[in-house]
């Protein structure tokens, strides 16, 4: 059985980073047959494709498109583990609670999901605001949650600023939690200067978000 095990997540594993959505799915479908937990085949076998995928993208040696793909034929496989994952009340060991958004009046969010894309493969409990979120939802999301970590994205150089307006927000809120920022306007000397931490892609995002709540990398 160990074997069998061994071999079906490395099945999972090599459907999502090999784009194969139907070696995935029948990964899944396999795992089951085997009484593999779903939470074992997502977190030993989608979950590590999905980061190699990631690590792929942050050296450029994979494209947006492949990364966006992956995480659908991910997304896909799970759906097949569901069921059994509902049946068995099977929960995965969440690393921390985010809060995810792209600031006030920036309507851009394919970095944002990527993000959550790899924040969730690392285990993280995402909770995304989508684009265009306003201040206030960072705040009362991340009391009603009780986030161990947030954060905010911004593409461009007009709302920026915006990113100020959620550290001070939170922190006059009474919330603690570190921010995440990242974004194409955004840099690692913006972050400091207003209190928060900086990721310049999807993977440094999981990994730094990791080291912030002393998980490792």
């Amino acid at each position: 059985m160990t074997g069998d095990k061994e071999a079906i997540l490395a099945e999972l594993e090599n459907g999502v980073k090999n784009l194969q959505q139907e070696v995935a799915v029948e990964a899944a479908k396999k795992a089951l047959a085997a009484g593999v937990s779903p939470v074992e085949a997502i977190e030993d076998g989608l979950a590590k494709g999905i980061r190699e995928v990631g690590e792929k993208f942050a050296r450029k040696e994979m494209f947006v498109v492949e990364l966006i793909y992956a995480a659908e034929i991910m997304s896909v496989a799970i759906k097949v583990l569901e069921p059994e994952l509902k049946r068995t009340a099977a929960q995965r060991n969440v690393v921390g609670r985010m809060v995810l958004g792209t600031v006030a009046g920036d309507i851009h969010d394919i970095g944002k999901n990527l993000v959550r894309i790899m924040l969730e493969a690392s285990g993280f409990e995402v909770r995304d605001l989508g684009k265009d979120a306003p201040t206030e939802s960072f705040v009362s999301t991340a009391k009603e949650m009780g986030a161990d970590i947030l954060g905010a994205s911004s593409l461009m150089t007009t709302t920026v600023e915006v990113q100020k307006e959620v550290v001070d927000a939170l922190r006059g809120a009474g919330i603690n939690a570190p921010l995440l920022v990242g974004g194409a306007a955004v840099s690692e000397e913006w972050a400091k200067e207003i209190g928060a931490h900086y990721a310049s892609d999807a993977n440094s995002a999981a990994v730094t978000a990791k080291q912030l709540l002393g998980k490792g990398g």
